[in-house]
């Protein structure tokens, strides 16, 4: 049984590095500045023969109102309250200090159970925070290095016993559960196309401006505050994930940092940010651009959703905070004029209405994802395609520079995930790119392949006759058949 265990301690103790040591890649971002992890970021962790769950969480800080540091407070409680075990982490080289002592008392009498580790224990600088470790009652503190990975045998042996309690409780509560009468049949086909499932869910990213609503309407399709939210712009740092069933849908969705202007990002920590919810932007299939009713579509929500049309992501536009808009029907024609005029490239990609506050749009929000994946995932038949093709060229020839007409003589589809294709052409260097944009624009029309990116691609094929100067070869069981006769004469 895999069990889950939340890092917690002051900020800057060093959660995020052992983290990104426990799962083996670095997915929490790092910096020398505390306090830069403010929502819990989970992950797959291994540790020798144990697999479990990590919990990175926000520093604890000493602060209990409405603040944004007693809200990242809250967040990191719940994950202690959530998790089987605690590592409760101190800065070996700094010591023991005040903070550490409050803390340690609110796991005592929290925390199921409680695993002391003092980090940054390399060298013998870090002797003497060590053995004040001990002070605190949370057993003996083992010293490790999330840096540079030293202790980890230490560590593992202070896990191993609980995991080992945790596998014989799940033994037992198995023993007593009922059989189920679940058919698992051999004869699956591997070929047919895989639908969205718990192991392989849809992977959808909600990008956008900061302070445009984007942790609030994740937060409102899980149906709990997982996410901190606020009025303060910014708040997200980490591209966080989370898998859940979404009406029905196995669904990872990320919610990324607000991405401002290239120019305004001054900050290490905010490029960091940035670079984080690009990468999550790489790994998604469906990206939601929400804006803000207020100020949609300023340039950065067109340079935002123009990346994810670049990145080859089906992209579907959300319009947050719809529930303050007061000329709702006026307002969405201005705003489907705007999209029409302004995203030439995303020409019939969704755009929804959405109120993260109050949950509506919700429903929409779903259908509209769902639709903008199956037609990224459409594929067309080549007998399709060319008799397509045809028809097009029929009504819109292409042109003739130089008066030599260019020919597009056949027509495949060579991918999905975004749909590509290939034309061969003859001199298809000549060919413009407004004839282009006119097969693209046919292509979604006919073939009802809205909004989605499409990759169109030319490739020259020679007019001249491939055995324009062979020799001329007798087949070899008509030199057979001659050779014999020969003989008999």
């Amino acid at each position: 049984m895999s069990f889950t265990l939340a890092l917690v301690g002051r900020p800057n103790v060093g959660k995020s590095t052992l983290f990104n040591r426990l799962v083996g890649r670095k997915l929490a971002l790092v910096d020398d500045q505390p306090g830069v992890t403010r929502d819990l970021r989970e992950g797959d962790a291994r540790l020798g023969d144990l697999n479990f769950t990590v919990i990175d969480t926000a520093g604890l800080e000493e602060a209990n109102d409405a603040s944004l540091p007693g809200r990242m407070r809250a967040l990191t409680e719940r994950a202690v309250d959530m998790a089987d075990v605690c590592l409760f982490m101190v800065d070996a080289r700094a010591g023991v200090l005040p903070a550490d002592e409050i803390f340690a008392d609110i796991l005592r009498r929290r925390a199921k159970h409680v695993v002391l580790a003092a980090n940054k224990g390399e060298g013998a600088a870090a002797d003497a925070g060590v053995a004040e470790a001990w002070g605190l009652g949370l057993g003996d503190p083992v010293r490790i290095s999330a840096e540079h990975g030293e202790g980890m045998t230490d560590l593992y042996a202070a896990l191993q016993p609980l995991a080992d309690a945790f596998d014989k409780a799940a033994e037992a509560v198995a023993a007593e559960a009922p059989e189920t009468d679940l058919d698992i049949s051999e004869d699956e086909d591997d070929d047919a196309p895989r639908p969205i499932t718990a192991a392989k869910p849809l992977q959808v990213a909600v990008v956008g401006r900061p302070n445009a609503g984007k942790s609030t309407l994740i937060n409102q399709l899980l149906g709990e505050d997982k996410l901190l939210t606020g009025p303060e712009a910014g708040i997200t740092r980490d591209a966080i994930s989370t898998q859940f069933s979404w009406s029905g849908t196995p669904v990872r969705i990320w919610d990324t940092a607000g991405m401002r202007k290239r120019a305004k990002v001054q900050e290490k920590l905010e490029k960091l940010s940035v670079a984080d919810g690009l990468r999550a932007v790489r790994f998604a299939e469906v990206v939601v651009v929400l804006l803000d009713a207020s100020i949609p579509f300023e340039q950065q929500d067109l340079r935002i959703a123009d990346l994810a049309e670049r990145e080859g992501r089906a992209v579907v536009v959300a319009v947050n905070k719809w529930d303050m808009e007061p000329e709702k029907q006026a307002k969405l024609k201005d705003l489907k004029e705007s999209f029409t005029r302004l995203l030439p490239q995303l020409r019939g990609a969704p755009l929804i209405t959405v109120s993260a506050k109050t949950g509506r749009g919700m429903d929409r929000l779903h259908d509209a994802v769902l639709r903008a994946h199956d037609v990224w995932n459409r594929r067309v038949s080549t007998a399709r395609l060319n008799r397509w093709l045809a028809a097009m060229l029929e009504v819109h020839p292409p042109p003739a520079p130089g008066g030599r007409r260019i020919k597009l003589r056949y027509m495949t589809q060579v991918k999905t995930r975004p749909p590509g294709f290939v034309v061969m052409a003859s001199h298809p260097e000549k060919l413009p790119e407004s004839y282009r944009r006119y097969l693209v624009n046919g292509l979604r029309e006919d073939f009802d392949m809205p909004g989605t990116p499409i990759r169109l691609t030319f490739r020259s094929q020679s007019d001249a006759n491939p055995y324009k100067g062979k020799k001329k070869s007798t087949p070899s069981r008509l030199r057979k058949h001659l050779g014999k006769g020969r003989a008999d004469e």
